[in-house]
């Protein structure tokens, strides 16, 4: 399988996010199974039986499959974790990401290459070189300069580091999407505080909340300046990403196992645009910041613009707590038929009319994430400005869509 020389590797929590990342341009994709991920509980849970059916997309599509096995694992787990480790091999998995030693011994023992996830906190060269012993690329610690990153690369090449494979060890960052206040994610908030760890997948996001501060002397109670100050605003390094790939690393991974197939999609197709655009030349700032614009469009908290990697403290936190993206989705019904010569869909109106002018998302397992603008309508072969509830309207799709794919309107916030 032949590669850019930089991989962009997308999240997959759910069938329509895989097909979405793959349909974008995404090299790679990262996918949990069962519970021993650490998006067990915001992504749609796959079982293990889905791996060869992921595993055959991303090789249809001439992409890596790596399988998140990244939760600390108890005892107890023990039979489980080496059953993904099984599945994962005889699925031709292209590799297990994996933090804790146990996962890491399985997988190596049984011939399964290992990628060491950003839970191992890795900082430095000598960390590198003591995990190439067990695997073939590193995560680095999220909260690294790109001076720390680029002097970690070079060492690698300087050095001679070679994981298992034999081939030097890749190093991987990540480049969009969800940061956590703890280092490398290792929070313990959640536990403390509800009894559901994120450090097993399964985070209930209390630093996402506003807080007050009271006095406990006088009662007094005081908002802390409207400000989310456990919850920082989302990396977004598209208007650093030359900076970035000249550092050296080779993998750039896009977080985001709990999002939808639209943000999948959209963020995935801009880092493919972008990341060409560095590596053939053409990469401008003008065109970093329209893209920045593009990824606004989805789910955020805002941006911190190139997050720990220029040397920037953390001051970036978030506006609120929920999305502030630019534009919402709206539903609308699903698709009843689509019409391949003729490229038009057959649209069941069930809630949110449509009208000529819309931009829709159609979104499925197959199909990923379609967005079309609606150029024109026909109910009962009669053309119209506009179809409402109840009435089964055909509009132009220029890619396939399919039978019960969801359609949603998208609409400005």
């Amino acid at each position: 399988m032949k590669l850019k020389t930089i991989e962009l590797m997308a999240p997959a929590g759910s069938l329509e996010a895989l097909s979405a990342a793959l349909n974008a341009g995404a090299d790679s994709v990262y996918f949990g199974v069962e519970q021993l991920n650490m998006r067990s509980r915001a992504a749609k849970r796959f079982g293990i039986d889905t791996i060869p059916r992921i595993v055959r997309q991303c090789s249809d599509h001439g992409a890596r499959s790596y399988l998140t096995l990244n939760t600390i694992v108890y005892d107890g787990e023990l039979p489980l974790m080496r059953d993904i480790c099984d599945a994962a091999k005889a699925g031709d998995v292209s590799a297990v990401i994996a933090a804790d030693i146990a996962a890491i011994r399985c997988a190596r023992g049984i011939g399964l290459p290992v990628h060491i996830s950003t839970q191992a906190n890795i900082s430095n060269i000598e960390a590198v070189r003591f995990y190439a012993d067990y695997a073939d690329a590193v995560v680095l610690a999220r909260e690294l300069s790109l001076e720390q990153i680029r002097d970690i690369c070079s060492a690698v090449r300087e050095r001679d580091i070679r994981g298992p494979s034999g081939e030097l060890i890749r190093i991987e960052v990540f480049v969009h999407g969800a940061l956590c206040v703890s280092i490398s994610g290792k929070c313990y908030m959640s536990l403390a505080l509800t009894g559901h760890s994120a450090n097993r997948g399964d985070c209930l996001q209390n630093c996402r909340r506003s807080y007050t501060v009271r006095d406990t002397e006088t009662g007094d109670e005081l908002v802390i300046d409207n400000r989310y100050v456990m919850s920082p605003a989302d990396l977004c390094t598209v208007t650093m990403l030359d900076k970035l790939v000249a550092a050296g690393p080779s993998i750039f991974k896009i977080e985001g196992r709990g999002r939808a197939a639209d943000y999948v999609h959209r963020v995935t197709s801009v880092y493919r645009k972008a990341l060409d655009a560095v590596q053939d030349g053409s990469y401008t700032m003008e065109d970093a910041e329209q893209w920045e614009e593009e990824l606004a469009t989805v789910f955020n908290r805002t941006f911190w613009k190139n997050g720990y990697y220029l040397g920037n403290p953390l001051g970036e936190w978030a506006a609120s707590d929920s999305s502030r993206s630019t534009l919402r989705k709206v539903y609308c019904g699903t698709v009843a038929n689509y019409f391949r010569q003729a490229k038009i869909a057959e649209i069941r109106i069930l809630d949110e009319p449509v009208t000529v002018g819309d931009m829709l998302v159609i979104i499925g397992e197959t199909s990923g994430c379609v967005e079309t603008l609606v150029e024109s309508i026909y109910v009962d072969e009669n053309p119209v400005q506009r179809a409402v509830r109840g009435e089964r309207a055909t509009v132009p799709v220029a890619e396939r869509v399919r039978f019960n794919d969801k359609v949603y309107v998208l609409k400005e916030r």
